[in-house]
């Protein structure tokens, strides 16, 4: 697939999930596609329509190591993206890249991503956890925040107050998630 057929798929109207689902699996194949698909995804969050971002995101579950190549673009990109449409499946991934440098340590994260590249990525989830999104972007901001307060101790006691503060108003979903994370900030002393 060349970068003008992916953006024609991408910008045919909607696409279903067996398209998306027949779309990565071309693209599985090809690795050097996942910048013309990033880059879609920014095309995309200025007319808020979520092609891209949803294909960008059912790619990274199936091949995470594609982001690593273009981590440094797509973190400094995070603060800039406006429509919930693209926020949630880049959050989405955000919470998987964590995940892999974090909980299951795989190397090919941990020594490839500086810690300027995850403090860009804490910052944008800050601001996804207190903003007016809905709860998606939110789920896994706090499960971001929770990993990333393993290495940057200044931020599980931020969280915790930004947890308690909105637990209140909060949705269920957002409430559930947040009693999860506010009992392990509670098991590390928190």
């Amino acid at each position: 697939m060349t970068k003008e057929e992916l953006h024609i798929r991408l910008n045919s109207g909607r696409i279903s999930k067996p398209q998306i689902n027949g779309l990565v699996q071309q693209l599985e194949k090809q690795p050097e596609m996942a910048q013309a698909l990033f880059n879609e995804v920014l095309l995309e969050d200025k007319v808020g329509t979520f092609n891209a971002s949803w294909t960008f995101d059912h790619l990274m579950r199936k091949k995470l190591i594609y982001i690593l190549p273009i981590f440094e673009d797509f973190v400094n990109i995070l603060s800039e993206l406006k429509t919930e449409s693209c926020i949630r499946p880049i959050a989405h991934v955000c919470e998987m890249v964590c995940e892999a440098y974090f909980k299951k340590k795989n190397p090919d994260f941990v020594q490839n991503i500086t810690d300027d590249q995850l403090e860009k990525m804490m910052s944008s989830c800050f601001d996804w956890l207190i903003g007016p999104m809905n709860i998606a972007p939110k789920v896994f901001s706090m499960t971001c925040l929770y990993y990333l307060g393993l290495k940057f101790d200044w931020v599980h006691p931020e969280l915790k107050l930004v947890l308690e503060d909105s637990y209140a108003t909060g949705t269920t979903g957002y409430k559930n998630r947040a009693k999860k994370t506010l009992d392990k900030l509670a098991k590390l002393g928190v």
